[in-house]
């Protein structure tokens, strides 16, 4: 049957956590006796507080409304915890989502509903992406459930449970505390669920509980012990077997690493499944960052029509494939047109393995899947050598002019050699997806974009959160003046602590992705002076440098001074750049995307 895949999204929802914390909380587990805490710290507040602190969160982002005002008191009051407060609160929901990339949980603060509803649109991100994510709300006073009285900061009905019913379908467990009897179970669950799901969670507080002391919180939490998750043993087996044989008897198999490998925690038996076959290996977009760019059989990134050179034709010629916890959608799959077929394939999702058009093996971790079918595989580098073959190297852009308009390929040329381990790559939804997806990353060096959400603004938070959480890393952020247009506020929060992010703003006039998808008027923006808006943030307070470039040698001296004499501050240079100067990648993406969305309805 010549089925293919990218035309259906073959994976279902993401399963539960494999059994341990997300990187970076395992490390706060803490295995001493719990010690007995002053009774003016046994407060649902610092209840809250020390249990963030104790699962990796050392920064929690906020905007404070009257609801969490006296929660916001006993947050800070933790020693471990620095409130990073926030100018909106989408703001403080991505950068939530940054920090749990680079962490493995992130939290954030808002009040009730105002608040709640602002950053529901980040939550939804960080569920779509499969990232722990505690948000908590400050709710209305606990004699005021049931009582019929309308509240402000609602929507004017008696009904206080509008706020939770719209974050029931973009979280995985909700908590309303309103009395302090069951609040120490329902904030551990709550906590729990989020780690073992790798989902957001929602907690409203009532504020009038926050600061009052109760029985169940006077001593230190104890360490959550969760329970690991274990693949069925003869599923495992089973499953194992059956793909040794599918790809023991290919000529040319390749496998291709997906990001579901983040919430499976099976980065590194991804890779010793590599090392151990010496198939050739190619990462999804959305998985870039998650597998080492330096590896000895890599071959690039598998994205249909838009892949990097010479990755398609290896992966879609291949006679077996094993995609790794990939996600199959209209974006990745380019306009449902990858020339992929369904009996080739091995799909391992992070607790199911389907071979070909069957069969299936249920309750079979990912990482428990790719370590013990490592051990079972012929040594086969066959499609790597056939890459190796017809590979020819990227050629470099044609030389500018003396004070020639930069253009963008000249742009990334550069950006390529900034890249160490110690920076991190955040590229915002636009044309900085295809530019970013073909710099090769050196060890070490982070690489985060929301690509099933795919929603703008997002990386000026996500920025944002992900430098508060990895400081000893220096930030490098694509943003384009469209989505920056939506998010701005927080380079203020940025500056204010103190972040030495390198922000590229790409001032190309309007909202260029949607361009090559359907253009309209509607696409083209005010412009601003975006340096002189940062400017005006910055406002003498903070290490801020800022600066326009409109050509190459512009660009070379902007590049010395950030990472020079401004090596500590925020620097943010503004790229002019023509509107129609796009990567081709995009062009042929944004036809096969517009070609999908156009299609007519199926006759009746």
């Amino acid at each position: 049957m010549d089925t293919k895949i990218g035309s259906l999204d073959v994976c279902k929802p993401a399963c539960t956590d494999v059994g341990s914390l997300p990187n970076g909380a395992a490390s706060a587990i803490q295995s001493t006796a719990p010690s007995t805490v002053n009774s003016s710290d046994a407060t649902l507040g610092r209840h809250i507080a020390r249990r963030l602190v104790q699962i990796g969160v050392t920064d929690v982002f906020t905007v404070p409304g009257d609801f969490n005002l006296t929660l916001l008191d006993h947050l800070i009051a933790e020693p471990g915890l620095t409130n990073i407060g926030c100018c909106n609160e989408l703001n403080a929901g991505y950068a939530a989502d940054g920090y749990a990339r680079s962490r493995g949980v992130g939290a954030c603060a808002v009040t009730f509903t105002v608040g709640g509803l602002s950053v529901l649109n980040a939550i939804a991100g960080a569920y779509s992406e499969n990232l722990p994510l505690i948000c908590i709300v400050g709710g209305p006073n606990s004699n005021d459930h049931g009582t019929h009285r309308i509240l402000h900061h609602t929507i004017g009905l008696p009904d206080f449970s509008q706020e939770l019913r719209c974050f029931q379908t973009v979280t995985c467990y909700q908590a309303v505390v309103n009395n302090l009897e069951d609040a120490h179970e329902m904030i551990d669950t709550a906590i729990s669920t989020a780690l073992k799901e790798s989902k957001p969670v929602y907690i409203s507080i009532s504020c009038n509980l926050a600061g009052i002391p109760h029985p169940t919180f006077s001593r230190d939490p104890v360490p959550f012990s969760l329970s690991p998750r274990l693949s069925n043993h003869l599923g495992l087996e089973a499953a194992v077997e059956a793909a040794a044989e599918f790809l023991n008897k290919a000529v040319k198999p390749v496998m291709v690493g997906g990001p579901k490998l983040r919430v499976a925690h099976a980065g590194n038996a991804f890779v010793e499944l590599a090392d151990a076959s010496g198939y050739a290996l190619a990462v999804m977009p959305s998985a870039k960052g998650l597998v080492p760019e330096h590896h000895p059989h890599f071959i690039g990134t598998y994205w249909g029509a838009v892949s990097t050179a010479f990755c398609a034709e290896i992966v879609e010629s291949a006679d077996a494939y094993l995609f790794a916890g990939p996600i199959f959608n209209d974006y990745s799959s380019v306009g449902y047109s990858l020339l992929l077929k369904k009996e080739k394939a091995i799909v391992v999702q992070p607790d199911r393995v389907t071979i070909g058009n069957g069969p299936s093996f249920g309750c079979v971790l990912m990482k428990d899947f790719l370590r013990a079918l490592a051990k079972r595989l012929k040594h086969n580098k066959t499609a790597h050598e056939n890459y190796s073959r017809i590979f020819v190297p990227n050629g470099h852009p044609l030389k500018s002019a003396p004070k020639e308009p930069l253009r963008v390929n000249v742009l990334f040329q550069h950006i390529q050699n900034l890249l160490s381990s110690e920076t991190a790559v955040i590229a915002e939804t636009g044309d900085s997806w295809f530019n970013c997806q073909k710099l090769k990353l050196p060890a070490g060096c982070g690489y985060e974009f929301q690509m099933q959400y795919g929603s703008i603004g997002w990386s000026v938070g996500a920025t944002l959160g992900y430098a508060q959480a990895v400081p000893e890393k220096r930030v490098i952020a694509f943003i384009g003046d469209g989505s920056f247009q939506v998010t701005v506020q927080d380079v203020s929060t940025m500056i204010r602590n103190g972040q030495k992010n390198i922000i590229f703003l790409i001032n190309n006039g309007g909202y260029t992705i949607e361009v090559e998808i359907h253009d309209g008027p509607y696409n083209v923006i005010k412009n601003w002076n975006y340096t002189g808006l940062v400017d005006a943030i910055h406002n003498g307070e903070g290490k801020c440098w800022t600066t326009k470039v409109r050509c190459e040698e512009e660009l070379i001296e902007a590049i010395e001074t950030a990472t020079g004499a401004k090596k500590d501050s925020l620097c943010f240079i503004e790229v002019i750049a023509h509107k129609d100067d796009t990567s081709k990648e995009l062009l042929e993406w944004g036809s096969r995307v517009s070609a999908a969305n156009s299609r007519p309805p199926n006759p009746q």
